[in-house]
């Protein structure tokens, strides 16, 4: 649109803090994607242990990295 000015140099430094913020507030999320075992992992450990067994392992990465507050 002919009409919208362009954002500010000040405006685009402050979307790249927000942004920036907003990548550190997700980091366990990638950390946990990295830890957490395959799924076939998943299902063996499920098929052999059973649900206490997958839930005690997938609660042992999520205590690792916890999700912010």
């Amino acid at each position: 649109d002919l009409n919208t000015l362009p954002p500010t140099k000040e405006e685009c430094l402050a979307e790249m803090q927000r942004l920036k913020g907003v990548h550190q507030e997700n980091q366990y999320y990638r950390d946990r994607q990295k830890a957490y075992p395959s799924i076939v992992d998943q299902l063996d450990k499920l098929y052999h242990e059973g649900y206490d067994g997958w839930h005690a392992m997938i609660s042992e990465v999520k205590n690792r990295y916890p999700k912010p507050e």
